[in-house]
């Protein structure tokens, strides 16, 4: 089965429709897979290189303050000691990886659930292969002529003139189908797939259904 969906041109805009299989694009829309998978990938974005310096990284005197009776003050071992004025930090952030393992079928189900999403929303075009622009003007016009003004492009191989156009637009991304995800899906209001995109993502969700 399969649900259909407007095919447009950046020159003419709507010029017909076609038909998209319904295990992408007609599924049901978990949000709460898709937010798993967007907290896994931003997760794997973070550097963790935030890093305080303990008692041990502090330089300073490792001489003892003062003796360790008969001041009536409270026993100390160091100046370096977290609570002395620039002393070290305690249980502070250190350097780490904050990703973490999420299952294949989840990720799966979150990218299928964010296609579908857009499919319901009608944000989802086939868009024909776009042919003779080549300047960021032109392809912003063609933009505003259709009312886009976020725009996730999936295309197995661009032509180097458009994505030399569409380089200095702000909310214009080209991602080869390999390159899908649930976050560029959702951030992007509209999802316009070429018909060597599609084949190709419905291709890779459809062996990974399989595996």
């Amino acid at each position: 089965m399969s649900m259909d969906v407007a095919v447009v041109s950046l020159d003419s805009g709507e010029v017909g429709r076609i038909d998209v299989p319904d295990a992408l694009f007609a599924q049901e829309v978990r949000a709460d897979l898709m937010a798993r998978v967007v907290h896994w990938q931003l997760a794997k974005r973070r550097a963790g290189t935030h890093l305080v310096k303990t008692l041990g990284d502090v330089q300073g005197t490792t001489k003892k303050p003062w003796r360790q009776k008969g001041t009536g003050r409270a026993r100390q071992g160091s100046l370096r000691a977290p609570q002395f004025r620039g002393g070290g930090v305690v249980h502070g952030p250190v350097v780490r990886d904050h990703g973490y393992a999420l299952p294949k079928k989840v990720r799966r189900a979150g990218l299928i659930s964010a296609l579908s999403a857009k499919a319901a929303e009608g944000k989802v075009v086939v868009l024909r292969r776009p042919a003779g622009i080549a300047k960021t003007r032109e392809l912003a016009k063609s933009l505003e002529r259709l009312g886009w003004s976020s725009v996730l492009v999936v295309d197995g191989e661009t032509p180097e003139d458009f994505r030399r156009a569409a380089r200095n637009l702000p909310r214009f991304q080209i991602l080869p189908p390999i390159g899908v995800n649930v976050h560029d899906v959702l951030r992007h209001d509209v999802l316009a797939l070429t018909e060597e995109g599609l084949a190709a993502l419905n291709a890779r969700l459809t062996a990974e259904i399989k595996r």
